[in-house]
């Protein structure tokens, strides 16, 4: 079962187009934006990653989604602002196996709440539609940014359960990352909460 289109006021997460490569392409070669994902990717490294992220929402009910602004219905270059998405890590971890939510957006889009909104598309879809029982997210503990979508959503932190990643060297100043949590429960309270503001 291929992954569906979702949509949000302002967002529409679809699957990818060949018009993505080029600003994606440009998206992954920027130091800011891979600042705590390391390496930038060359052109050819990021068309790869892009046949993989759509070959993952063919062959699943979930994945990374390519995210457009919906005023722009064109689907040309300036469609594309980033990804976001969810997925299973390969690797061990006390709290594998587990489904991670992640996203990443171009620079110009930065600062416009657009990750917050196209991850919540995407928890709404992970309860609603995919019935986990909760999602995890975890970043480097230099990346106060993503972090700080990880509060706004709602997600919990325990700094006990901070972790050393395990494809990282312990001596990377990335290595250490938090871990975020949102369980199905906490995501209804969550919603019962924005919806009586």
């Amino acid at each position: 079962m291929a992954a569906p289109q979702l949509r949000s006021s302002r967002l529409l997460l679809r699957h990818w187009h060949a018009d993505d490569r080029e600003p994606f392409a440009s998206m992954n070669a920027d130091s800011q934006v891979m600042e705590y994902e390391p390496p930038t990717l060359s052109a050819d490294q990021s068309d790869l990653l892009a046949e993989a992220f759509q070959l993952g929402l063919e062959e699943r009910d979930y994945g990374f989604w390519a995210v457009q602004i919906r005023d722009d219905a064109r689907c040309d270059k300036a469609s594309f602002i980033g990804f976001v998405g969810l997925s299973v890590p390969i690797w061990e971890a006390p709290f594998t196996p587990c489904m991670e939510i992640g996203w990443r957006l171009s620079r110009p889009y930065w600062g416009f709440g657009y990750a917050k909104e196209a991850a919540t598309q995407i928890l709404e879809y992970a309860f609603n539609v995919l019935r986990v029982d909760e999602v995890l997210s975890f970043t480097s503990l230099s990346n106060s940014r993503s972090m700080a979508v990880m509060q706004r959503l709602g997600m919990t932190r325990n700094e006990n359960e901070d972790f050393n990643h395990p494809n990282l060297d312990s001596n990377d100043s990335l290595c250490r990352h938090a871990l975020f949590r949102m369980s199905d429960q906490l995501w209804v309270n969550e919603k019962r909460k924005f919806e009586a503001r």
